[in-house]
């Protein structure tokens, strides 16, 4: 990854629907990052956040309100003819004619592409060569999405844009696209995508941004984003010992809370906490039951922004 290079940039971005005295509704309010060469980065928000009006922008499907976009350094709504050529878009949903066949979909999508690989090249990255005959109509909703994919990837684009591609596929058809993804980064393809599943976001991303109500408030990379929430050690105690048996400067330095009959501690330094836990444990016989001791999670940490207002 060239990281002095930005091929996606967004700075004061803005975009508002609806107009008359009262303005319209601003969905995208003041968004800035930039995307490097090579680099996937993930943007990431609850429905209504503002993730797909803003990737829109980019993809140049419509007008910012306000601020500034540019993709591999053009202006992609004034510049169209020039940029679209050189990305590849995956829609939430892509409409296919319901009688055609997926090869017969694939080489009408081709036929609009410059310099597009074979589609059978295309079909087979994402398992679709075996349903080359199949009408589309006939396909299931995860087997869209592998061709909205395979249509994607046709053009061979420096910069993917993909919304929320694993929607609908099973673990096996995420795992699969997941491993396409990263191969596709690896040759110094660009992408920016779009997802629900936070799990997806940490194992593919190279750094995310979370949005909430049109605005980004945190961004870095998975492990920046999940390392501000403190860590989480639980336990249970057998029987004849309580919370109330454990150390008094525990609930005063610490803090600690119960959650269905384990107790659990919240901290930022987990490697201290725990070994103070076991040192106490082992002092006073006690066998703690389902330890559980882990940092907090990149959910942990989205629902924490999201639900709580927190700002990273």
């Amino acid at each position: 990854m060239d990281s002095g290079e930005s091929v996606i940039e967004a700075a004061g971005v803005r975009r508002s629907y609806g107009g008359g005295s009262g303005g319209g509704f601003e969905a995208v309010r003041g968004v800035s990052f930039e995307v490097a060469r090579g680099e996937l980065f993930a943007l990431l928000g609850t429905n209504g956040a503002g993730k797909t009006s803003t990737v829109e922008l980019l993809e140049g499907l419509a007008r910012p309100s306000g601020g500034m976009v540019r993709v591999l350094g053009r202006d992609p709504y004034a510049e169209r003819a020039r940029v679209r050529p050189r990305i590849g878009v995956m829609l939430q949903e892509g409409g296919f004619p319901a009688e055609l066949t997926v090869g017969e979909t694939a080489r009408m999508w081709a036929g609009c592409v410059n310099g597009a690989r074979p589609v059978d090249e295309a079909l087979a990255m994402v398992g679709l060569a075996a349903r080359r005959g199949v009408r589309t109509k006939q396909l299931s909703g995860g087997e869209r999405r592998r061709l909205d994919l395979g249509l994607a990837l046709l053009g061979r684009p420096e910069v993917l844009f993909l919304d929320e591609p694993t929607t609908g596929l099973d673990a096996e058809g995420r795992r699969d696209t997941w491993e396409l993804v990263r191969e596709l980064r690896a040759d110094g393809t660009t992408v920016l995508l779009t997802t629900h599943y936070l799990e997806e976001a940490e194992a593919l991303a190279d750094r995310l941004a979370i949005m909430r109500d049109g605005r980004i408030v945190a961004t870095g990379t998975p492990a920046e984003v999940a390392g501000g929430r403190p860590a989480r050690i639980a336990f249970g105690l057998p029987d004849g010992w309580s919370p109330g048996d454990l150390p008094v400067k525990w609930r005063e330095e610490y803090g600690y809370e119960e959650q269905e009959g384990r107790v659990v501690l919240h901290t930022d330094r987990m490697q201290e906490r725990l070994t103070a836990l076991l040192r106490w444990a082992a002092d006073n016989d006690v066998r703690l039951e389902r330890l559980d001791a882990r940092e907090a999670s990149l959910e942990e940490a989205f629902l924490a922004i999201v639900d709580g207002g927190v700002r990273s």
